[in-house]
């Protein structure tokens, strides 16, 4: 790991990491949406081919019943309990989040409220590279269902036998997913935003993907919704001379397994720095004076995953403004959120969770905003109306209150 100041080159590098634009891939990319959009399956088929090195037909794109039941034989059968405990943890954390609809009334009988409905269809896309991102399945399309979306269909890319890793169709079924396309980088988001005569026009796509698949998410957004654009995955912690060397290590350690994954140590202790130093090759340690400095150095970053590990956590916590989830405490790894707490892992990276948030229902979910005026109430704003339409040179605007009274007013 190597020691960085702040306001140093490699630390502005750090803190802007998330505004490096890459030309080649936004070009490829482009080609690939737009190919997709104007060809549909044939063209996920051809890219298919391509980058997977897998014959697909429009048939075989879409997972049959039959895979999905023999997905069943080829995992361990306490796995599936694992997964179900995990759902319980799930479920317990978003119930608190589920938007509810809500009315006011007035002295004049103006009633407003908001009606939260659920988005109709989403695809969720799940990574499988090097291995398949179980994970990922359980913690999209969870809060999916518990906001009410009715229709999810999931995308993941072949293996090299055209098949789909069996633990993902299996959690799939477990969790009533609707579909399950063998379809991996931009060719699947583009197939999911504009749909194609085997995949469903969906109306979010959420999940988290390589640069390729970020930036499709990018450049599809606007026909679609999204849930960010998540880059490579990233820890901050903050720990002083009370934190467990081994414990912060491997904690860093761990972030290294993924490709391009960042690890940072903001400490106040240079002796912690040292050992970490020697225990872990990847990443950056920046010094802080004290623990204040700490917090506003890990705002400055704005991590995806943030832990504190120091003797008295609530005090830092509370100067925290900006990270995707926070970890408190010795005995709360980054993993525990990764795998199996209840919040989602799906989270902001690249300094993104200044603005973005975790994955939760809110995001499976729009409002209606409710209105009902009585004549009084329209009586009491129609002057404030009046003013500001005509301001706007919007006559018409106007017109449609004042025809409202026009009777009143001619027996005056």
């Amino acid at each position: 790991m190597r020691i960085i100041r702040v306001n140093s080159r490699e630390w502005n590098k750090l803190v802007q990491r998330g505004f490096l634009r890459r030309v080649r891939v936004e070009e490829s990319v482009r080609k690939i949406v737009n190919s997709v959009r104007s060809d549909g399956d044939a063209a996920v088929l051809r890219y298919t081919r391509k980058f997977d090195n897998v014959k697909l037909t429009p048939r075989t794109l879409k997972v049959s019943e039959a895979e999905i039941s023999a997905a069943f034989q080829n995992i361990e059968p306490k796995l599936v309990a694992s997964l179900k405990k995990v759902i319980e943890n799930i479920n317990r954390f978003y119930k608190h989040s589920v938007k509810k609809p809500w009315r006011t009334r007035d002295e004049n009988g103006v009633v407003l409220g908001e009606i939260p409905v659920p988005l109709d269809r989403v695809g969720v896309y799940v990574p499988s590279g090097t291995a398949p991102l179980v994970s990922t399945v359980y913690m999209t399309v969870m809060p999916a269902k518990l906001a009410g979306v009715k229709e999810i269909i999931l995308a993941t890319p072949p293996k090299p036998d055209g098949s789909v890793d069996p633990h993902i169709l299996a959690l799939a079924n477990l969790l009533k997913v609707s579909a399950v396309y063998k379809m991996g980088g931009a060719q699947a988001i583009a197939a999911m935003a504009f749909g194609t005569k085997t995949v469903p026009k969906v109306d979010k796509i959420v999940g988290p993907g390589n640069a390729y698949v970020t930036e499709a998410k990018r450049q599809v957004f606007g026909y679609v919704d999204i849930d960010m654009t998540a880059g490579p995955t990233e820890i901050a912690v903050i720990a002083n001379h009370t934190a467990n060397p081994d414990y912060v290590a491997h904690d860093l350690a761990a972030e290294g397994e993924h490709h391009q994954g960042l690890s940072i140590l903001i400490t106040t202790s240079k002796t912690l720095a040292n050992i970490v130093r020697q225990k872990v090759s990847h990443g950056y340690i920046v010094m802080a004076k004290n623990l204040d400095e700490a917090a506003e150095i890990a705002n400055a970053i704005a991590p995806e995953h943030l832990e504190i590990q120091v003797k008295r956590p609530e005090p830092v916590l509370r100067k925290i403004r900006h990270a995707g989830a926070v970890f408190i405490g010795d005995y709360s790894p980054a993993s525990v959120g990764d795998y199996a707490a209840g919040p989602s892992h799906v989270l902001p990276t690249g300094g993104t969770a200044r603005f973005f948030s975790g994955l939760g229902t809110r995001e499976f979910i729009k409002t209606l905003h409710l209105i009902s005026y009585t004549k009084k109430a329209l009586e009491n704003d129609r002057d404030m109306i009046e003013r500001l339409a005509k301001i706007e040179g919007l006559i018409k605007h106007w017109e449609s209150v004042r025809v409202r009274f026009d009777k009143d007013d001619q027996g005056k």
